[in-house]
């Protein structure tokens, strides 16, 4: 796989890739590289920002000035011996240089190629996880009722279309094995696509329902008691998803007269009554620390958990400053993120066969 993307979604995506098994050169530009690599602090020793880091692992990297005809010719020659191809460029960037995708998929008849971009109906404007969150709907979800729209702290947006690049390439590899026209192999991702399709349910209560949908803080639209409550010492988070559940977290909570109460039987009826079952949960959860209420709404199969820090939830995986989280089984880590150009003369030399050197 030819990795000509930089930030974040097409490296995530062909750092995913890369894990389960394939070998991946990314290209970078001379001198600067993917412009992550200096998104810091933090660096790590070596002069590494943590943001290239996070997405970039079991990967091989060359250098090479698209604006140079040797260079050209060198990145003509891993397309023409790769599967697939990915990239990010504004549209007409490749081109201007000679290099179209749509010619090279009439040439090399078993290649896939991927661009991500930022919007379908603009693909010359850049595409920045922030503008799309604001646009695709989620800041206008996200936050307390009556704040100011909010962003997600992470640039999922991004993430999401990653994924949802990796998912369409492996797609297309499978569907390979059938004779395939270009548009077939010919894959486009926009961040404000997959970030929009993102909204799931969100989305079809508007469909539905006709309503703008609100921002509901910590809250749910459409199921109710889950949410972030007070225990008396720290924060807990709730999450009633059906009425076995409702019956239970009563029962631990001690919450008689609700149980009995027929308006809350069913989760619609809880949600209509949403007030006084949120009043009723938060007075009781309040009076016992967290750490009592997850014992007793663990044995009762009721889902709750603390609201944790990052440090906290990194030290449930495997994770390192080297390469990130790893990925789960059948996925790995065979190599570390690479410095700018570290495989260049490698690859230039052997070309993918640079990928069995260790």
């Amino acid at each position: 796989m030819l990795d000509l993307t930089r930030v974040l979604a097409g490296p995530l995506c062909t750092m995913a890739l890369a894990d389960l098994g394939a070998d991946v050169i990314k290209v970078e530009r001379p001198d600067t590289g993917d412009e992550t690599r200096g998104w810091g602090p933090p660096f790590d020793a070596e002069g590494q920002s943590a943001y290239f880091l996070a997405v970039n692992r079991n990967k091989l990297s060359i250098a090479l000035d698209l604006g140079v005809q040797a260079d050209r010719e060198s990145l003509l020659h891993l397309v023409s011996g790769a599967d697939v191809v990915v990239d990010n460029f504004l549209p007409g960037t490749l081109e201007r240089r000679g290099i179209e995708p749509e010619g090279l998929l009439r040439l090399h008849t078993r290649l896939v190629w991927c661009t991500l971009t930022g919007f379908d109906t603009d693909p010359s404007r850049p595409g920045y996880d922030f503008v799309v969150q604001a646009e695709s709907g989620w800041m206008a979800i996200t936050g307390e009722p009556d704040g100011a729209p909010m962003k997600i702290g992470v640039a999922l947006a991004d993430v999401v279309a990653g994924k949802d690049a990796a998912i369409a390439i492996l797609g297309s590899l499978v569907g390979r094995a059938t004779e395939r026209s270009i548009e077939d192999r010919r894959l486009t991702v926009s961040l404000a696509h997959s970030a929009t399709a993102a909204l799931v349910n969100v989305a079809q209560n508007a469909l539905v329902g006709g309503a703008e949908p609100e921002r509901w803080g910590n809250g749910h639209p459409n199921l109710v008691p889950y949410q972030l409550f007070d225990a008396a010492d720290r924060p807990l988070a709730l999450a009633v998803g059906n009425d076995f559940q409702w019956s239970a977290c009563c029962r631990v909570l001690e919450l008689e007269r609700e149980a009995a109460d027929p308006r809350f039987a069913t989760n619609a009826g809880r949600v209509r009554h949403r007030a006084e079952v949120v009043a009723a949960v938060a007075a009781a959860l309040r009076s016992r620390p967290a750490a009592d209420w997850l014992a007793r709404l663990a044995a009762a199969r009721v889902p709750a958990g603390v609201v944790r820090r990052v440090s906290e939830a990194l030290a449930d995986v495997a994770a390192d400053a080297v390469h990130g989280i790893s990925p789960r089984p059948p996925a790995s880590v065979r190599r570390p993120p690479p410095r700018l150009n570290q495989h260049g003369n490698v690859i230039r030399r052997l070309g993918w066969d640079a990928c069995r050197v260790p």
